[in-house]
């Protein structure tokens, strides 16, 4: 966790005020019985009204300033742990958002979620524990030793036999607590992962009638953290009956002790008063510190998490020295590509070899688990290649920039993706500074004009999370129509006609191909009738090239894509 402290570099003069305030809270409170003491020894024994009254007096503007310097204390600790929670987000944020797809499948999406949320909410807590409580109970505990032998050295000899108790107790109830607590942010993860699988599938699982079996799931991960944490809780719920029971039996050894040490005339009413008042700071001081041990062993855990995302580098950056690109526009080509899955046993895609051209339409066809996306996903590097070259206007892509390499291409995912906002908002994010001109534009081409203008609000129409107020096929256009809006060099559909009826299909990729002539098209499509006018077709079988040409070719001399077009397209129709 300390490792996370260089966040908070912006509040130091903050933090130097805290330690300030404290340590003079601590004197005051220190300095209280000292004076109630006096008033015993002194006011009270001698019958001194005006000495009672007047150190009387002292002790309420010693506690007044004592209350004014907790209150302050307290409201920049807040500051600085909410500061420092807002600054570790963004860090958090900004690091996963230059996270390769790779980092994401080994970390999990739930657990980022949990880890940005969650755990950073724990730090805070705890930060705010440890400024308030982890500067002033040593002070108090130091300062309460130091002050109870000052009283009296011989009946100080009771704390020497207490401290060591106490110590001993919180130590091991805390070393049974933190593993507990690392497993429990584990199970929130479990807990978090079947609960957004259940918000996002909803649909499916009310379509199939398994509301029962996913409340069972959920019930299953809810009751296994609950009873982790009962289990934790009630370890650390035992430290502080054994804190207040060894404090009280301390009271009561003080209290017998120190009664022999008056009534012999070793020492003062008003000293054993001071001298009980000082060990209950000392013992208290002990509790505060094992209620922060409560808490740190989970803050622990998370910053652990937390230490780990920050700490993870991403396996695809930006090189050191840049390549710019030739002449060329739009010009993929690939060299012999191999690619596999962190962990899978065989390559999704070997030894892959074909060029894609300016003007041209590159189709990429195949059954399911053949390659497709994966093949595709390599051109902006969401991935990168085992071996072999991917070239973008005769530069490895390897060599360019993430920005700059990702800026020339218009992608538009299998899984159309639309943002919570309007719809000229989802659509500018393919351009930000596209006029409402070009949004329209790319709109009519995208055959996504018609619906939209039939909307209430037209282009202010709200899409709301997740576009589950708009039909499949619509957010399809409406991703189309983002990549439109772009003018890249090079498209990427990625089965992104898949929601559309055959007529909308048709009089898109009319538009489409009038509208990127001086552009790379690359379509991963299933139908048939989506790819047989490309320039280029490549038929994937088991991540390997069964074919590549142009449909009649393909119809002649590659068994893969024959039985591909035979189960879609009847005789008269392949006549």
């Amino acid at each position: 966790m300390i490792k996370l402290f260089k966040f908070l570099k912006p509040y130091a003069a903050s933090i130097a005020a805290v330690l300030v305030l404290v340590f003079f809270q601590s004197l005051s409170e220190l300095y209280l019985p000292t004076l109630m003491s006096d008033i015993v020894n002194k006011g009270i024994i001698n019958g001194d009204t005006n000495y009672i009254l007047r150190v009387g007096g002292l002790m309420l503007i010693v506690a007044a300033g004592g209350t004014i310097c907790t209150i302050i204390a307290s409201f920049l600790s807040s500051k600085i742990a909410t500061g420092f929670g807002k600054i570790l987000r963004g860090n958090v944020f900004s690091k996963v958002e230059n996270y390769s797809l790779q980092e994401f499948d080994k970390i999990g999406t739930s657990s980022l979620i949990t880890r940005t949320t969650n755990d950073i909410t724990q730090i805070q807590q705890v930060l705010i524990i440890i400024l308030r409580i982890m500067v002033s109970a040593p002070m108090m505990c130091i300062g309460g030793i130091i002050m109870a032998v000052s009283r009296d050295a011989t009946l100080s000899l009771v704390i020497v036999v207490a401290v060591p108790i106490i110590a001993g107790t919180i130590f091991i109830i805390v070393r049974k607590g933190v593993p507990l607590f690392k497993i429990m942010q584990t199970k929130l993860d479990k807990l978090n992962l079947v609960l957004r699988e259940n918000l996002t599938g909803i649909r499916v699982i009310r379509a199939f009638n398994r509301n029962d079996h996913e409340k069972k799931r959920f019930d299953e991960a809810n009751l296994d953290l609950t009873n982790t944490a009962i289990k934790v809780n009630k370890i650390m719920a035992a430290l502080m009956p054994m804190m207040m029971l060894l404090l009280n039996f301390t009271t009561i050894a003080i209290i017998w002790f120190g009664g022999i040490r008056v009534d012999r005339g070793y020492m003062q009413v008003g000293d054993l008063m001071a001298f009980i008042q000082y060990v209950m700071q000392i013992m208290f001081s002990l509790i505060m510190v094992s209620m922060m041990f409560v808490l740190i062993p989970r803050a622990s855990a998370s910053a652990t998490r937390i230490n780990e995302v920050l700490d993870m580098t991403s396996q695809i950056n930006d090189p050191e020295e840049i390549v710019s690109a030739d002449s060329k526009r739009g010009y993929v080509e690939f060299k012999d590509v191999s690619f596999s899955y962190s962990g899978a046993e065989q390559p999704v895609i070997k030894n892959i070899s074909f060029s894609a051209k300016p003007g041209e339409v590159t189709a990429i066809i195949g059954g399911t688990g053949s390659g497709k996306s994966t093949l595709i996903s390599l051109i902006p590097r969401f991935y990168d290649a085992d071996s072999g070259n991917i070239l973008v206007n005769g530069v490895d892509i390897r060599k360019m920039s993430q920005e700059d390499l990702r800026g020339k291409i218009g992608f538009v995912p299998q899984k159309a993706v639309l943002f919570s906002g309007t719809i000229e908002e989802n659509i500018k994010y393919g351009k930000e500074d596209a006029t409402k001109e070009e949004v329209l534009y790319a709109c009519e081409i995208a055959q996504a004009g018609e619906f939209i203008s039939n909307m209430k609000d037209g282009l202010d129409s709200m899409i709301a999370q997740g576009g589950t107020n708009v039909s499949g096929g619509q957010k399809q256009r409406l991703s189309i129509a983002r990549a439109l809006v772009r003018k890249p060099e090079i498209y990427i559909f990625d089965d992104s006609f898949s929601a559309l009826d055959f007529k909308t299909d048709a009089k898109l990729r009319a538009a489409l191909e009038s509208e990127t002539e001086d552009s790379t098209m690359i379509i991963v499509a299933q139908r048939v009738s989506t790819v047989m006018n490309a320039d280029r077709i490549i038929v994937l079988n088991d991540g390997e090239i069964a074919g590549m040409g142009k449909h009649k070719e393909l119809l002649n001399n590659c068994e893969v894509y024959r039985e591909i077009v035979s189960s879609q397209l009847s005789e008269e129709e392949l006549a």
